[in-house]
């Protein structure tokens, strides 16, 4: 199991090696009605975090901190969705 997390930190866990920096892109081409893209938007965000995941866990890793989307518009007829973070081992404190 990967986990992934936003914070910094993973509390309840030391990290133990920091792997480095991963992410997970997804490109998509806008549909003109609004519920069209916001599924569209949603399966861009969940495609770019299992490319995340799946290139957190070819480095090593375990766990992902500091994760964080972002989008860009590109030429006006794509928009890409990046889910980037660090890739890090961590252990119980237990």
């Amino acid at each position: 199991m990967l986990l992934i997390l936003t914070t910094n930190d993973a509390p309840g866990y030391r990290i133990t090696k920091l792997v480095g920096e991963v992410s997970g892109l997804s490109i998509l081409t806008p549909r003109l009605t609004k519920a069209g893209m916001t599924k569209m938007f949603m399966e861009a965000r969940e495609g770019a975090l299992e490319q995340l995941s799946e290139n957190a866990r070819q480095a090593g890793a375990n766990a992902v901190i500091a994760m964080r989307f972002d989008s860009n518009e590109l030429g006006g007829a794509y928009v890409e969705i990046l889910a980037y973070g660090t890739a890090v081992v961590i252990e119980p404190l237990n």
